[in-house]
């Protein structure tokens, strides 16, 4: 799979069926292993807040769909 096929996946939690948000990113590990997926943050004032991007762990996935990804992360 493409990090752009994952890119246009819409990431849903299945602890409250929210919308977490959308691929930004990717870690990559030295062996070749994703890590994480960053998710992009809330929009800002011309999205200057790239600080506040949520990390989440590939252990954290549960489920990648055709059209989602469902992961298990608390949002705070």
């Amino acid at each position: 799979m493409l990090l752009s096929e994952l890119q246009n996946k819409t990431i849903v939690s299945v602890v409250d069926g929210k919308n977490v948000g959308n691929i930004i990113d990717v870690n990559v590990m030295m062996d070749g292993h994703i890590e994480s997926l960053i998710i992009e943050s809330g929009k800002s004032f011309l999205n200057f807040n790239r600080g506040n991007d949520t990390k989440i762990l590939w252990k954290d996935i549960t489920k990648i769909g055709e059209d989602v990804i469902l992961v298990n992360i608390n949002r705070k």
